[in-house]
């Protein structure tokens, strides 16, 4: 019995030695990754008061957001970027590039999915809030008491992109509301400390970095849950990836 159970160990902590290793490499190849430059010059020509530094931190970002897939390990994460999606779509539209690209950095294909065709409108809100999670994680905020936020989170206000998603730290106490052309009373932004009401875009990767620091899976509460937030579901939308 003993000499059955003894290769089986060896062999499942080899397998997982083994996996380390490749997402190590997965890891590295993503951060080290140059997007083709014809793709920032698409999204120039949308947004063309960006600037090439301005375009450079949309592609840390984009770069962030696949980090972060990688880590999910094919669970639904949201992105939480109007800029940052642009530049998604630009690059699925070279398809071969695109999926040779996820190959190398996460050993799948990354879709792209609308929110509206989400089988279950939680699968957004639970997206999101594994992005802010894994975020901070990469970026060694706290996601409970944050100092800052995460870039994914922070690019569309600091390029000020029109229709952007705009997130504070704590609007908990301080409603972030303006007034709308028609005089009604709009979300202009959207709360870090209350993910639970944002939304975006999302693709499905994965659930590494859910334990420990985090408290495990909390997707259905935790730091999430509750909170006074001034955002409503009213006040999202966007897409997602599978």
């Amino acid at each position: 019995m003993v000499n059955i159970i003894v290769p089986i160990v060896v062999g499942a902590g080899g397998f997982y030695l083994w996996r380390k290793q490749r997402q190590k490499r997965q890891l590295q190849f993503i951060e080290n990754y140059q997007f083709p430059s014809m793709l920032l010059e698409r999204v120039k020509k949308k947004h063309d008061y960006l600037s090439d530094d301005d375009l450079q931190k949309v592609a840390e970002a984009m770069r962030d957001y696949f980090y972060i897939c990688n880590l999910a390990k094919g669970k639904m994460v949201a992105m939480p970027s109007e800029i940052v999606d642009v530049l998604w779509h630009e690059f699925i539209l070279f398809t071969r590039a695109y999926e040779k690209f996820c190959d190398q950095a996460l050993g799948r294909f990354l879709h792209h999915t609308p929110t509206e065709a989400m089988p279950q409108k939680s699968q957004a809100t639970e997206g999101i809030k594994r992005a802010w999670r894994l975020a901070c994680a990469k970026a060694n905020i706290n996601p409970k008491k944050p100092n800052k936020l995460p870039l994914l989170f922070a690019i569309d206000t600091l390029l000020n992109i029109e229709n952007g998603f705009k997130y504070r730290l704590d609007c908990r106490h301080t409603p972030y509301q303006s007034s709308s052309q028609d005089g009604k009373s709009g979300c202009a932004g959207y709360c870090a400390t209350d993910i639970g009401c944002a939304s975006g875009c999302v693709g499905a990767s994965g659930n590494s970095a859910d334990g420990g620091f985090f408290g495990g899976d909390s997707d259905s509460g935790g730091f999430f849950g509750g909170g006074d937030s001034s955002c409503s579901s009213g006040c999202s939308g966007g897409c997602g990836g599978d």
